[in-house]
């Protein structure tokens, strides 16, 4: 609204007028300015509030009129001073409605003003602002704006900074996988006077867009934006060989991290950049000499950083990525004493900072747990809340589901914590948000989630992550519940808040207790159990592969970074023993790298080229699983074995042939093959999985009793009863929570 004191000759009707406005008796502030036109017929000033009037009754054709009538009066050089006049009136008051929140009617208004002037930049950019308040934004909005040629020809006015950068915050939220969102940014960018305000705003939304949304591709073309301002900026550069790792274009991976790396000088950022650098090599090609010097210089890094203790790293996304430091070092050696005692004191200065920099969060969590160790009591309905950012077509997902579907609800109540999730759409998501008592979708960064597991006074928290995603390691750092427990996702993250982890029999040895800080609970029979897969139809076919009828086909399905010179070279002299066979190798990537380190293993060993088949590939696991049939027999790697790839090929009746080591990686495969009721394609040693790959390539009739095994164990195995499984998970619950009421 138009404020009276605006005009010093200001009189009573005018008032009267004005207050009639406010009041919304358009029709009596019409005839107020009507009269007034009358005995004025050339103040402009009353032209322009009545056209204004008329508008807001909506009688657009009338204002239109109303406002030509004033400005027809004028000379040539006068038209364009009068225009400005009344944009500047129709200006004030769409600001004045959308302070009032009638977005609609300031829509409007701001159309009338693209009407007279249709490069008013920030005119513009207002109708976009209200274009998504009110839920109708589309991209063709943008387009026929004409918004982009204008600020890259710079063909109007300067357009408000603030405004810019507000609307595009805005886009990135409603539209961010749009391709003119994307060049918004690149325009704002090239407004911006402070490099670091645009990249305070794209950061954040980048995370959710790579992982929320899953579209890595585009959270790049958004973080080369400020890069091409700030080529060394630290956080782009190890973001960007992140999401390049991500999408297999490793060269580029490679290079980021390294580059990165080059400009670091603060050892928490050193210790982050250099497994950036171990990430990208080994998914591009798994473990080779230059990694063996990274994974060297990380240790020495780490044991650096164990010496110092420091606590000063403030809140720094390095402090948090510390969890996952060593995250590689299983997939090079098994020995488990060292691994898991370093991941322990990685976590423990981790927990010195994070308590020191989360005092608030902290307090509140403790003062929960203050309260609920005062009422702790056995109770009829635990309250279990299931954290992870997995819940989603993905390994953990489709192994999680069962305990969602054969909880006792009369005994369990479930939450779900969903990390990165707010924007992501997947079915499976879906199964598990549908079937949870009470459910929350967060972003990736996941703020405000262990405040929010404290106000539901959660008894027993599940981690699904361990140190796979570190922001679940800081909310599990802040102990929003009174027990607190790892499962499934990954090995036991060391973290001095976690109490237990959920072992079985098998998958560690006897003394693993001796060097894990959480107290191991091992279930009676094994750690996972499902009640089988989804199989589709498969896509891979011998005559497509050309490989003969008759023909010994061995398949690994592994990705780049569990493959090393060692266990290829066993394979390779198992194929080379076994006259007839073929391996296929699933690719990983859109390069050569890993591929080309085969061949040349191959090349060593005296295996052909022709007797390698690489496979792509597919876009859904139902596929994946039914392409599992190809193959005769499966060969594990080590020291990291499969895990969900295992539980498919054992549901698929394939035998296979797995190396036992002493860390929970290597024991795998071990423990989900006693679990399907078969001890055949087990090894011990090196020479054992020598011995057992080669025998089954030649004993047809042995792999037809093992898959025979296989399918009826079905019916019978531990492995395959996710039922009785979930049973005895609920057991372990209430054993626990038994504990924490006495004290133990």
């Amino acid at each position: 609204m138009v404020s009276s004191d605006l005009y010093a000759n200001t009189v009573a009707w005018e008032q009267e007028a004005n207050q009639c406005l406010i009041n919304g008796n358009y029709a009596k502030a019409a005839s107020l300015y009507e009269q007034a036109i009358t005995s004025e017929p050339n103040n402009r000033y009353y032209y322009w509030q009545l056209g204004l009037i008329l508008l807001l009754q909506g009688q657009e054709a009338e204002a239109q009129t109303t406002w030509l009538l004033a400005i027809a009066k004028g000379q040539a050089e006068e038209v364009e001073l009068w225009t400005q006049e009344l944009v500047e009136v129709l200006d004030r008051e769409a600001n004045y409605q959308t302070g009032k929140e009638n977005y609609s009617m300031a829509w409007a208004i701001r159309q009338h003003i693209k009407e007279i002037q249709p490069d008013d930049i920030n005119n513009l950019l207002s109708l976009i602002d209200l274009s998504v308040i009110l839920e109708n934004y589309t991209e063709e909005e943008f387009i026929q704006l004409k918004i982009l040629p204008l600020l890259q020809e710079k063909l109007s006015a300067e357009p408000s900074l603030e405004l810019l950068l507000h609307i595009l915050k805005k886009l990135l939220i409603v539209a961010p996988a749009d391709k003119t969102s994307i060049e918004f940014a690149k325009v704002c960018a090239s407004y911006v006077k402070e490099p670091q305000d645009l990249i305070n705003i794209l950061l954040p939304v980048v995370y959710n867009i790579a992982y929320s949304y899953e579209n890595r591709k585009v959270a790049i073309d958004y973080l080369q934006i400020p890069l091409s301002l700030v080529p060394e900026h630290h956080e782009l550069l190890r973001t960007i060989a992140q999401f390049y790792v991500d999408i297999t274009e490793f060269t580029k991976g490679i290079e980021y991290a390294k580059q990165c790396y080059s400009i670091t000088t603060e050892l928490c950022d050193q210790i982050s950049d250099n497994h950036a650098i171990i990430r990208a090599i080994m998914c591009a090609r798994g473990y080779d000499e230059e990694v063996q010097g990274l994974i060297e210089r990380q240790k020495f890094l780490l044991e650096t950083l164990i010496g110092e203790k420091p606590d000063n790293l403030g809140t720094s996304a390095s402090l948090t990525r510390l969890y996952s430091s060593s995250f590689f070092f299983p997939y090079v050696r098994d020995i488990p004493k060292e691994n898991v005692r370093l991941r322990h004191q990685v976590a423990q200065v981790c927990q010195i900072n994070i308590e020191k920099s989360n005092q608030q969060s902290l307090d509140k969590c403790r003062q929960r747990l203050s309260v609920a160790k005062i009422r702790a009591a056995p109770k009829k309905n635990l309250k279990i809340g299931y954290l992870s950012h997995c819940l989603k077509r993905h390994s953990v997902g489709w192994i999680a589901r069962w305990l969602f579907e054969y909880h006792d609800r009369n005994k369990f109540k479930l939450y779900a914590y969903l990390l990165a999730a707010d924007n992501r759409q997947d079915p499976l998501q879906d199964w598990y948000t549908d079937r949870a008592d009470r459910f929350y979708k967060y972003d990736i960064i996941g703020g405000g989630v262990a405040e929010q597991i404290c106000e539901d006074e959660i008894d027993i928290l599940i981690d699904l992550d361990s140190v796979t995603l570190t922001n679940t390691c800081k909310i599990m750092a802040l102990k929003p519940a009174p027990v607190q427990v790892t499962w499934l996702g990954w090995d036991a993250s060391g973290i001095p808040t976690v109490d237990y982890y959920i072992a079985d029999p098998y998958v560690l040895p006897e003394n693993a207790q001796e060097y894990y800080s959480e107290k191991i609970w091992r279930l009676p029979q094994t750690y996972v159990a499902v009640n089988g897969f989804e199989v589709g139809l498969p896509s891979l076919h011998r005559d497509e592969l050309d490989i003969p009828g008759d023909a010994v086909i061995y398949l690994s399905v592994q990705k780049g970074p569990k493959y090393n010179p060692q266990m290829l070279r066993l394979q390779m002299r198992i194929l080379r023993n076994v006259p007839k066979s073929y391996f296929l190798i699933k690719g990983f990537g859109n390069e050569d790298f890993l591929n080309d380190f085969i061949i040349d293993v191959a090349a060593e060993e005296g295996v052909a080229r022709e007797r390698l088949r690489f496979i792509d590939r597919v876009g859904f696991e139902e596929t994946h699983r039914a392409n599992l049939a190809i193959a005769d027999i499966v060969l594990d790697t080590y020291p990291y074995n499969g895990a969900t790839t295992t539980l498919e090929t054992l549901w698929m009746g394939i035998p296979m042939v797995t190396r036992v080591g002493e860390q929970f990686a290597a024991r795998n495969s071990y423990t989900m093959m006693v679990n399907a009721g078969i001890t055949e394609g087990i090894a011990w040693s090196d020479d054992e999985y020598l011995q057992w790959g080669i025998k089954l390539g030649r004993d047809e009739n042995l792999r037809k009793q093992i898959s025979w095994k296989l399918r009826k164990s079905r019916q019978t195995a531990p492995l395959w009863n996710a039922k009785q499984f979930t049973r005895e998970m609920e057991n372990a619950y209430q054993q626990m929570w038994q504990k924490y009421v006495d004290g133990d």
